[in-house]
């Protein structure tokens, strides 16, 4: 149970976040790596099996792994014991955590989402939620956390629309409405959100935000050309994807 298993299971499984971390200044990296490995961990909770109840059993042991950190419990698993730790030391909200798990029971179906609100709900509970605790851990106060939440809803639908492909693919209803201009009118929310959390950037650790430094890129491309979402082509090149990592890390610009 150590954050050096922790930084390995991101590099295998969440490479971008795992450059993201590397970026950041040393002392910002075990609790950002204990973040991100408990995220990968739910994230992939639904998509290890094809049996629903297996999905939400996995979910369920998340939640009630989370529940119990406060109070001391800590569970012998090499991301449970540290998110543990980190919960008590940095004094993280477990509600946060939470609805970030419980937002995970829609990739376990394959039933849309029910409407733009429900869609934006679970942007704001995993992106939003996750930006927010690492914020959080990080030292940032109650007043960031909109602005936390806006970079990472924005930095959230950017991944999101770099998924829709695989997410067809695996039998999934991404998108409520994706015609070229509803693809585009999304793209332009998640800008919107990402200027206002630029905006307060002062008031968030640099680090904590680094994660989404793709995000302004990605929807402007979604914007621009709306068809490449469904078509795949929304990552940028290597050149582009590691140079813009380093002027954000060299300049706090995210």
């Amino acid at each position: 149970m150590t954050i050096d298993a922790c930084a390995a299971l991101v590099e295998r499984g969440d490479p971008d976040r795992h450059l993201a971390v590397m970026a950041a200044p040393p002392p910002a990296r075990g609790p950002l790596f204990v973040l991100y490995a408990f995220n990968l961990e739910v994230a992939r909770a639904p998509w290890v099996t094809q049996e629903p109840v297996i999905a939400e059993m996995r979910l369920q042991w998340w939640r009630d792994a989370v529940a119990g950190a406060p109070a001391g419990a800590t569970r012998a698993h090499e991301v449970a014991g540290p998110l543990a730790d980190l919960i008590r030391s940095a004094s993280l909200p477990v509600e946060v955590m939470d609805r970030l798990i419980l937002a995970r029971r829609w990739d376990v179906y394959r039933e849309a989402f029910a409407d733009g609100a429900a869609f934006a709900a679970y942007l704001d509970d995993t992106g939003g939620g996750l930006a927010w605790l690492a914020a959080r851990a990080l030292g940032a106060d109650a007043a960031a956390e909109a602005a936390a939440r806006d970079a990472g809803w924005a930095a959230g639908l950017a991944g999101y629309l770099r998924a829709v492909p695989e997410l067809e693919a695996r039998g999934r209803i991404p998108l409520i409405d994706g015609r070229a201009q509803a693809v585009a009118a999304l793209a332009t929310e998640g800008l919107a959100r990402l200027g206002r959390a630029r905006a307060n950037r002062a008031a968030l650790p640099a680090a904590a935000m680094l994660a989404g430094w793709q995000a302004g890129p990605t929807l402007k491309r979604a914007q621009r050309a709306p068809h490449l979402v469904a078509e795949g082509g929304l990552a940028p090149s290597e050149f582009a994807r590691r140079g813009g990592l380093l002027r954000a890390a060299l300049t706090g610009r995210w």
